[in-house]
């Protein structure tokens, strides 16, 4: 079961003005585990603002669950014969002002798996977006943490789905705790105040409505029920910028020593598109576009970090976190970005044929690894010893205003090949530049990336007649799905 990421937590300046609070409670839950009733400890935080009005939008941000499950469940579930677990959380939370009540779900997910100790509790932590609070009245807004459930993936140390693959647990907090998380105090005549800020949508078009009970009680944004957009990281436009578009990617990338896939999750791209540019060339009509990708994860240049299993020298399982940060391209003395995108459409007769290519620089870092399920300290320095690059190419046709293929507009897949150079810095008290060397570096690799359809904030919502490709957070509506 899929764990919801809110869309209503991206929304630029939509909290109050006014002070911020660290809201945080630590709680202990009763959770239904397999084995029986368990208990786990909860510590929750977020930021909110310490104030508000009636009518303005309140948006909790920075949203963390830290979880201590107990031995025994770690146990039961290294049973199943899991060896990592992906985490996802539905915590809900009561808002409330004096008798009138609202209940909202912060929901988050786990960066990355998590490898299941050989003894000892078992430490998750999730955070998302969640979404936001819209008092209607004045008097003290009251947030409370509630029920908790848990959504559990398990792999193999292969990679391959334990058995059961999944596992979702209800949990309750126990009687006589402390549950509040902050109160944020509302002050103002009832309904909406003159510079209160219009209601963000929390739900995708014409997928659910805010949340609430009427008369001046809190509204609050609720998920879209099945949207696509389920575990998308954050990835918001800048509706200023009319060259600015936002996308979401994936893909894999093959590892051809080790007869190997490894997966990257979905990630931000940032599009800066440059002027057109109209050529003839050979007799043939060019429209030609230069413009510049950065990746955006958590607003560092990278894809998320993401775990790999392979078969070392063909029969050592071994299972690494890999953290390709891109090295952005620069700048010219007058101010402007050098491009790493080239796009080319050229108009021949009724078809039109594009070609995009995209080149990006990247350094792969390696840690946590571990071989046949024993930790392997390599360091925080153990990354390849130079740059690289990724080449990737996308094709599109155009005939009878129709699109095949790919267009940096529309989106599409990609496809190219990455060489890994030697790596460097590996290991603490013996060296494994080698290692890694021999495993993973100087052999190409194939590599199929896929893009949404991009939103570009500036023109949402569309014209009429228009199709959105925006949610009203600026973030693209369009979730791709990784193929190989």
């Amino acid at each position: 079961m899929a764990t919801a990421v809110l869309l209503g937590g991206m929304i630029p300046g939509a909290q109050a003005v006014s002070g911020v609070q660290e809201a945080a409670a630590e709680l202990i839950y009763t959770c239904d585990f397999p084995e029986g009733e368990q208990p786990v400890r909860a510590g929750i935080t977020a930021e909110l603002p310490e104030s508000g009005r009636p009518g303005q939008v309140i948006q909790p941000e920075k949203v963390v669950l830290d979880l201590v499950l107990p031995e025994e469940v770690s146990a039961g579930l290294a049973a199943s014969g899991a060896a990592t677990v992906g985490a996802g959380t539905r915590l809900a939370v009561e808002v409330s002002q004096d008798d009138a009540k609202a209940r909202a779900e912060w929901a988050g997910t786990a960066a990355e798996p998590t490898p299941l100790p050989e003894a000892g509790d078992l430490v998750l932590s999730t955070s998302g977006a969640v979404p936001f609070v819209k008092p209607g009245a004045s008097g003290d807004l009251v947030l409370e943490a509630s029920d908790l459930t848990l959504e559990l993936s398990l792999e193999k140390a292969d990679g391959v789905p334990a058995e059961p693959a999944s596992l979702s647990v209800d949990c309750a907090p126990g009687p006589g705790q402390e549950k509040a998380l902050a109160v944020v105090g509302v002050e103002g005549e009832d309904g909406a105040s003159e510079d209160a800020e219009p209601t963000p949508s929390a739900t995708w078009p014409g997928e659910g409505e805010p949340t609430g009970p009427e008369g001046g009680a809190p509204e609050v944004g609720v998920k879209a029920s099945g949207s696509a957009a389920a575990n998308a990281p954050a990835c918001v436009g800048d509706p200023g910028d009319e060259a600015n578009m936002v996308a979401y990617v994936t893909g894999y990338a093959n590892v051809t020593k080790l007869e190997a896939a490894n997966k990257f999750p979905l990630a931000c791209a940032r599009i800066t598109q440059g002027f057109q540019e109209i050529q003839f060339i050979d007799g043939v009509l060019h429209f030609l576009q230069n413009s510049t990708i950065d990746l955006d994860y958590r607003g560092k240049p990278q894809l998320p970090p993401t775990t790999g299993t392979f078969l070392t020298f063909g029969f050592m399982p071994t299972t690494a976190t890999l953290e390709m940060t891109q090295i952005p391209t620069g700048t010219r003395p007058d101010g402007t970005r050098i491009e790493n995108v080239r796009s080319d459409l050229a108009i021949e007769g009724v078809t039109s044929k594009n070609r995009t290519d995209v080149t990006l620089d990247f350094m792969l870092r390696l840690y946590d690894v571990k071989v046949n399920g024993v930790s392997l300290d390599v360091g925080d320095d153990c990354r390849t010893s130079r740059p690289f690059k990724l080449g990737l190419v996308g094709l599109g046709t155009w005939k009878d205003n129709v699109l095949n293929g790919y267009t940096l507009a529309s989106g599409g897949e990609l496809t190219g090949s990455v060489t890994i150079p030697p790596f460097s810095g590996c290991g603490t008290d013996e060296d494994l530049d080698n290692l890694f060397t021999a495993s993973l570096s100087g052999v190409p690799g194939h590599v199929k990336q896929v893009q949404g359809a991009p939103c570009a904030a500036a023109q949402h919502p569309p014209e009429p007649g228009g199709v959105a490709v925006c949610t009203d957070e600026y973030e693209p509506l369009d979730v791709p799905q990784a193929s190989r």
